[in-house]
């Protein structure tokens, strides 16, 4: 039997006048029990029944900060964001012995709770607003074993239409890259896209102001929509986002397996279209693939041509004829060592540019999840052509001066394996100044020290090794001299300015001056 139906049927019984003691015998309950339900049946008729299933207020057993309690309650009122822990150190000085767990209850209870604004849902209509996005996974594949991925996601803020995909980084290329994809999946761009404060979007902030990434701007520059950040620390501005997280969770991870990165995003594909986009949304209470049919001629049409979404980069060519690239190598012409070239990586391929941008190179990209590998081609490297190698080997340290010529000679008459000595040395082009690199060769030959080894000795004690920014530097400014060397700008004739008015007021030779207007005739 219940405790609610033992009550009931004690005071049943002894509504009815049988004794309390028969009670509890017929019962099988105790004197006391009986007693105590008769008392509260009866303070409860004479204070006023409360409904059953509400708790009974508890009675309240006093507490040692009880005559503490107005010196309390003055700290808080005179500091409003003073501590527990300050209050305790106050207390203790008062003549407290307690302990801090008491003082800090005490205080979250008194202190006034913190006024939050209530949050206000917003629909924007057809083609205003887009929202942007990553979440990051850990996911058990059984081909590639366990990855961290990203899950880019790109929404319209009317129709909830999204885009989906998995992507190994959050860096620069591949969010503008994802970006290019969803707006071909979508069929335009929305008139502003909110994102949050990452690095790729805002540069950095001054004051409340975010500073906007100059090349993410070039780039939503190209598709004609604004870059909107939201304010700091308020993520729930970014809701019809941030939500849909939560469904491909549930919906799209939950349950399956996945083979690969790329079967998962096959597996994407497969959900946005046949699930996501078909789905009855909880908010608009329609399909997003319906709403956005309504949303498409709202959107940013697509320009003609893509934004181009590769990386480019300028690496020096090593001792082995390799650049090198997210920690692997990759294989240029022998005859560039020591040159810094520029790369254009794609999502794809790695293509090398020589010094005129002509292409050098193509090579296969290696995935982000490898390093120390290489990729080599057989024709870049150095060909039986002996008398060709010296030919190009002569003519690159002829750049460096004569002393630099005479070096070689004498290199090349010293050692059995002097072509490669010389092509080691022009490689120290990576680390040194190409003038500091000519005064080492001048001085090796002034002591006849014709070796690879007394070149890195002489640098090692008088030069000192240049950062990446000023080898690219140079490398610009010499092949900008050679530019303008071959193609030198003439002065432009005199002639050509005659046409340009310094006074507003003269008029061209050519015209004729305006007609005056026939002066009044005096009257005879």
């Amino acid at each position: 039997m219940s405790d609610r139906a033992i009550e009931n049927e004690v005071i049943r019984l002894w509504q009815q006048q049988m004794p309390m003691r028969r009670i509890a015998q017929q019962l099988r309950i105790s004197r006391y029990l009986v007693k105590r339900i008769i008392l509260d049946h009866q303070n409860g008729r004479a204070q006023g029944l409360t409904h059953p299933d509400l708790p009974k207020p508890l009675e309240s057993r006093g507490s040692v900060l009880d005559v503490h309690l107005v010196f309390i309650q003055e700290l808080l009122t005179r500091w409003p964001s003073i501590t527990a822990l300050r209050i305790h150190e106050e207390l203790r000085g008062q003549g407290f012995t307690g302990g801090y767990t008491i003082v800090k209850d005490l205080v979250r209870r008194l202190r006034p709770a913190p006024h939050r604004e209530p949050v206000l849902r917003f629909e924007t209509g057809p083609g205003l607003q887009a929202q942007m996005d990553y979440a990051v996974y850990d996911i058990n594949f059984t081909e590639e074993g366990r990855r961290r991925v990203n899950l880019f996601s790109y929404i319209l803020g009317y129709s909830r239409r999204q885009y989906l995909r998995f992507v190994e980084s959050q860096d620069f290329e591949t969010t503008i890259r994802e970006h290019v994809r969803a707006f071909a999946h979508l069929g335009g761009v929305a008139a502003t896209c909110l994102y949050d404060n990452m690095k790729v979007v805002v540069a950095r902030y001054e004051g409340e102001e975010p500073i906007y990434n100059t090349r993410f701007l070039a780039f939503a520059t190209h598709y004609g929509y604004k870059v909107w950040a939201c304010r700091r620390r308020r993520p729930r501005t970014k809701g019809k986002v941030e939500r849909p997280f939560l469904y491909a969770e549930t919906s799209l991870l939950n349950g399956r397996e996945f083979r690969s990165l790329e079967h998962l995003n096959e597996v994407t594909a497969w959900w946005l279209a046949e699930v996501a986009d078909v789905r009855v949304h909880r908010e608009t209470k329609r399909r997003p693939v319906d709403l956005h049919a309504e949303e498409l001629p709202y959107l940013i049409p697509l320009p003609d041509k893509p934004y181009d979404t590769a990386e480019v980069v300028y690496r020096t060519v090593n001792a082995e004829g390799m650049v090198s690239y997210r920690q692997n190598f990759y294989s240029v012409p022998w005859r560039y060592l020591g040159q810094v070239l520029p790369l254009r990586i794609t999502e794809e391929e790695l293509i090398v540019y020589g010094p005129n941008l002509e292409e050098l190179a193509r090579h296969r990209l290696l995935p982000r999840s490898v390093t120390g590998q290489r990729s080599e081609l057989t024709e870049h490297r150095p060909q039986e052509d002996t008398r060709g190698r010296e030919t190009h080997l002569r003519a690159r340290f002829a750049e460096l001066g004569p002393a630099a010529s005479r070096f070689l000679e004498g290199l090349l008459r010293t050692h059995r394996m002097g072509k490669d000595q010389a092509s080691r040395v022009l490689t120290l082009l990576e680390t040194y100044r190409k003038q500091d690199l000519s005064c080492a060769l001048q001085r090796a030959v002034q002591f006849g020290a014709f070796s690879l080894r007394a070149i890195e000795r002489i640098l090692a004690a008088q030069a000192q090794p240049r950062t990446p920014l000023e080898s690219l530097g140079e490398q610009q400014q010499e092949h900008l001299r050679d530019i303008l060397r071959d193609r030198p700008v003439p002065p432009r004739p005199t002639a050509d300015y005659e046409q340009l008015y310094l006074d507003p007021q003269e008029p061209p030779d050519d015209e004729p001056p305006p007609q005056q207007p026939d002066e009044p005739q005096p009257q005879s």
